[in-house]
């Protein structure tokens, strides 16, 4: 019987979808190699069943209460979820976490990073498109365990609260979705596979988006776990100053400054906390080191303005 002509499109997109399908060998055992056969599963990983077009809202309240936040679905879509896009930017749900004093730790593109989170028990809220490059379908979900033995990725996905998926097929469309994955952590517990400038890197994100108690935690969490990372010393000055405590934010700037002599915005920060401290003379001091440096429009402006202050507080 032949296939009437109307039907051959969409015949061939699904044979298109099917595509990244394609049976090949176990990859889990590829990836993954000298792994236990068992694998391994959160299985005390909450779950929220996604509404319509509501996935990341859904995947971000597993992870966020998996990491002690008492929220739920319906709390966090007025927070990410857009109805002019039918769903959540990676942007909002990043600063979502924030809001709830926790960092979104961005892990490396393998499963061999997905495998590492979860047996340190963690999570893993990963982007997926389950369509194809043309034609995407996004879907946030959370993978919650890999079954080495069946070569199956476990997660919670929309309204299933164990999904189990094939490894090739998850792979390919995690690739698809530019392998963005993420860790909900806590800022006092960098996760066991963290890397110090991405760690930092988030601990900034905190500070910016004026989470000041927990962006110090992180940069406190950052000089424990990597002393010789000293820009978490800098970082940790800029929050002392924003908490107008400019006595501990110059004694911080000094620390790092034994590190890194020649970073003109460190000596214009401590020239900054020295003027709220009220020691001028040692302010107009870390001001010509600061000048003397030499520095990018950017920074060379804001000597300016300290400059402009230490003149007001001499008058």
């Amino acid at each position: 019987m032949s296939v009437p002509t109307g039907l051959r499109p969409a015949l061939l997109l699904l044979a298109l979808l099917l595509g990244g399908c394609a049976a090949r060998g176990p990859v889990l055992v590829t990836e993954l190699p000298g792994t236990a056969a068992g694998g391994v599963e959160l299985e005390a990983t909450p779950f929220f069943p996604q509404r319509a077009y509501q996935c990341g809202p859904a995947a971000l309240a597993t992870v966020l209460v998996a990491s002690g936040v008492a929220t739920d679905a319906d709390a966090l879509v007025p927070q990410v979820y857009l109805p002019g896009r039918q769903g959540s930017l990676q942007d909002e749900l990043v600063a979502a976490s924030r809001r709830h004093d926790r960092l979104a730790y961005r892990i490396d593109g393998e499963l061999a990073a997905i495998d590492d989170a979860l047996r340190a028990g963690h999570p893993v809220l990963v982007l997926l498109n389950l369509g194809i490059d043309l034609l995407p379908v996004w879907h946030y979900a959370v993978v919650v365990g890999l079954d080495v033995a069946a070569d199956r990725v476990i997660l919670r996905s929309g309204t299933e609260r164990r999904r189990a998926l094939a490894a090739s097929r998850f792979a390919a469309a995690w690739q698809r979705a530019g392998l963005w994955g993420v860790v909900i952590a806590r800022p006092q517990a960098p996760p066991t596979q963290a890397r110090p400038a991405r760690w930092l890197a988030a601990a900034a994100g905190l500070e910016s988006a004026g989470r000041l108690t927990a962006a110090a935690a992180a940069y406190q969490a950052s000089l424990a776990r990597w002393p010789d990372h000293t820009q978490a010393l800098f970082g940790l000055g800029n929050v002392r100053y924003q908490q107008d405590q400019p006595a501990a934010a110059a004694a911080l700037y000094r620390r790092y400054l034994t590190h890194e002599p020649g970073d003109a915005a460190a000596w214009n920060n401590l020239a900054m906390a020295q003027i709220d401290a009220g020691d001028l003379v040692a302010a107009r001091a870390s001001l010509a080191r600061a000048t003397a440096l030499g520095s990018p429009p950017e920074i060379a402006a804001a000597i300016a303005s300290t400059r402009a202050a230490l003149a007001a507080a001499t008058d």
